[in-house]
């Protein structure tokens, strides 16, 4: 069985590319996008199996990504992980709100983002 591809979304190339890095170390297939209208662009011509996006970015923000894509049928039970720099509870909140399954505090470290990843995409895998 196939792993799903994810689509990356940060507006910082260098976070972009480790986070890209990670996920294909992971075995998993990657798309980059630098902002959120990139991303809901490359959303309208594929499905992704799994959206990791950066909250706050220029254009079109994480929260604004997530809330578009969780509008569309394609979306609605694609697992969507926000990474942030704002943790606090209300921001988590926020992200809850906006239709994310899970979220993230940056900086972290590729650990965390594969447990992550892997808790939202199949929970009994996670230990």
């Amino acid at each position: 069985m196939s792993l799903p591809h994810i689509l990356v979304v940060d507006d910082s190339p260098s976070l972009r590319r480790m986070i890209g890095a990670c996920l294909r170390a992971g075995g998993y297939g990657v798309s980059e996008a630098a902002d959120g209208d990139e991303a809901l662009a490359l959303a309208l011509d594929a499905t992704f199996g799994m959206l990791v996006t950066d909250q706050v970015m220029p254009g079109t923000d994480g929260l604004t990504l997530i809330r578009k894509l969780r509008g569309r049928a394609a979306y609605a039970a694609v697992p969507m992980l926000m990474l942030s720099t704002e943790a606090d509870s209300q921001v988590r909140e926020q992200a809850r709100v906006a239709g994310a399954s899970g979220f993230l505090a940056k900086p972290f470290d590729p650990d965390q983002l594969m447990e992550a990843v892997n808790a939202l995409l199949d929970p009994s895998k996670v230990g």
